[in-house]
């Protein structure tokens, strides 16, 4: 998700929280920390993680192909920056831009994090 945000250009870095009470699908709160690196407000960017993905589990196992087992990819080196996994896709960057009330082409920088 981080990686969708940093190439719509919404921020450079940032930590997203996602709370959730048992028995209820949705999350009770998404939160996110730019750490002073937003370009649009933080409540902005929280709102249109909302809007542009659903939280619920059984759609988080279907966006990030979940039930597909890829522990060797997964296993060596960490889980995060490796290009070919579902997390780190650029997806959804026009949808994030548009729900945060940007418009217009998407950063230069976010070329090179597609894929």
């Amino acid at each position: 998700m981080q990686t969708r945000i940093a190439a719509a250009g919404l921020a450079d870095i940032c930590e997203l929280q996602v709370a959730y009470a048992i028995g209820h699908p949705e999350p009770v709160s998404i939160w996110v920390d730019a750490m002073g690196t937003a370009r649009v407000p933080e409540d902005k960017i929280s709102a249109a993680v909302r809007a542009v993905f659903s939280f619920k589990p059984a759609a988080i196992v279907k966006q990030l192909d979940l039930l597909r087992p890829i522990y060797r990819a997964t296993t060596n080196y960490g889980h995060f920056g490796k290009a070919d996994l579902p997390w780190e896709q650029t997806n959804k960057v026009v949808e994030l831009r548009a729900a945060a009330g940007l418009t217009g082409a998407t950063p230069a920088h976010s070329a090179s994090l597609k894929t």
